[in-house]
């Protein structure tokens, strides 16, 4: 027993140092010595070898990941913004988070893929005896398949990490909607609940007016009919608060319903989305791909060795596997094709993201200026439903007459609200497109 244990121990370093003399034989040979260079331009047709990975590198970061973690949320810390952030991200199930665990345990096996394999073999003679062989095989030259097998681990994580990214900032980013129509929702009921006040004094002063006979009983059914519109819309409001609040609460880990107010935003930085990021992940996982489908094309070379039961002894041989057919060479040419095909994608994800980007910017910039305009001609609105109020005091309007204007007063909050409301929630979506709404770092 100790006999055969030490011949497989021969037979591992054997095959072990083999492989380590291959670094000389060209593209695709498996070696120890030979590392794989990180950010190194990936090349279906050149640089193929299957390098075996230093372990210390195996937990390096990745530019990708790296890029991510440096994201810094654009949330004012303490704000309501930020706390609404926290308290959705405390309650998620972290799904992604789970996944990117399992690709990397995945990353760590891909990365000792260059060990010699050994595995049994049984097999069950002509006479009836059983015949036990443990099998050991090392890659010597697999035209950079195993490299690649790597890479596509590696490709894999960061996949993973750009979908936990995009996950915790679509949570924090449906959290604050649902802040925002709460917000939008509160507003709306108070400025309706004012309106109503106002309209029924007005009603009050017509019912009195038809009474003493001075008014026409249809004006006061004009006013009947404007005060149950605001009636509804007041309802309506209110009940899109409560909807809004209600969701809030069910997917956040602490009450959310006492937050008010709507600065909690810094400056959107000029970062890129998350989108070409995924398109380059993407990118490199079809180069990963299609180098392992071109080194199954080729022909390789590995070294094996077997010891059997019944003592025969260690036997290295060496085999190569090559699939060809008519085809081949439009399949190569097709897997070379590849990497301008995963190019020309992340340009286009480059490009699309830019005037996204430019479209948001131009877009928070027009709503902001049209609520001050808004703001303005409520102030405006203002002066002129004072203007009618004083000269109803004076007697030289009617009722009817300062309800219209009332009226334009109103359309003019309703206006403003909405220009205010709609620019948040433009900010909050360049944010997300972004993904600067959570702490990289912490996700």
């Amino acid at each position: 027993m100790r006999q055969k244990t030490r011949a497989i121990a021969g037979a591992v370093l054997a095959a072990t140092a083999l492989s380590g003399c291959m670094q000389n034989l060209g593209d695709g040979a498996v070696s120890r010595l030979l590392t794989a260079q990180p950010g190194a331009p990936a090349d279906l047709a050149g640089e193929t070898k299957t390098a075996a990975p230093n372990p210390a590198s195996v937990r390096d970061v990745s530019p990708v990941i790296a890029e991510l973690s440096a994201r810094q949320s654009v949330l004012t810390p303490d704000s309501p913004y930020a706390q609404v952030a926290a308290g959705v991200l405390a309650a998620d199930a972290r799904v992604a988070q789970a996944e990117l665990h399992v690709a990397q345990l995945r990353a760590e096996a891909a990365s000792k893929n260059w060990w010699p394999t050994i595995s049994p073999r049984i097999t069950l003679t002509s006479l009836g005896d059983l015949v036990t062989d443990l099998v050991i095989n090392q890659v010597l030259f697999d035209n950079g398949r195993k490299k690649a097998e790597r890479e596509l681990a590696k490709a894999d994580v960061e996949l993973a990490a750009v979908n936990l990214s995009e996950s915790s900032n679509d949570r924090v980013y449906d959290g604050l909607v649902l802040y925002l129509q709460a917000e939008e929702g509160r507003a709306a009921a108070d400025l309706y609940g004012q309106a109503l006040r106002d309209m029924g004094q007005f009603e009050w002063v017509m019912n009195e007016r038809v009474k003493g006979g001075v008014s026409d009983y249809s004006d006061l059914n004009v006013l009947k009919q404007k005060l149950a519109d605001l009636r509804a819309r007041d309802a309506a409001a209110r009940e899109k608060t409560t909807r809004a609040v209600a969701e809030l609460n069910a997917m956040s880990a602490v009450p959310l319903a006492d937050l008010r107010g709507l600065h909690g935003m810094g400056v959107t930085p000029a970062d890129q989305s998350l989108d070409v990021l995924r398109a380059r992940v993407e990118r490199d996982r079809q180069l990963a791909q299609a180098k392992i489908a071109r080194a199954a094309h080729l022909p390789g070379l590995s070294a094996g060795g077997s010891l059997r039961n019944g003592g025969e002894g260690i036997s290295l041989s060496a085999s190569t596997e090559q699939m060809l057919g008519i085809g081949t060479g439009a399949s190569l040419r097709a897997i070379e094709a590849t990497k301008i095909t995963a190019d020309r994608k992340v340009t286009e994800a480059e490009n699309v993201s830019l005037r996204a980007i430019e479209a948001d910017q131009r877009g928070i910039a027009a709503l902001k200026r049209q609520a001050a305009e808004a703001k303005a001609l409520t102030a405006q609105a203002k002066t002129n439903l004072d203007l009618f109020q004083r000269q109803y005091d004076a007697g030289t309007r009617q009722v009817m007459d300062v309800v219209s204007v009332y009226e334009t007063f109103l359309r003019a909050l309703e206006k403003e609200l909405t220009l205010t409301f709609q620019a948040a929630r433009a900010e909050l979506d360049a944010a997300n497109r972004l993904g600067v709404l959570a702490d990289g770092a912490k996700i």
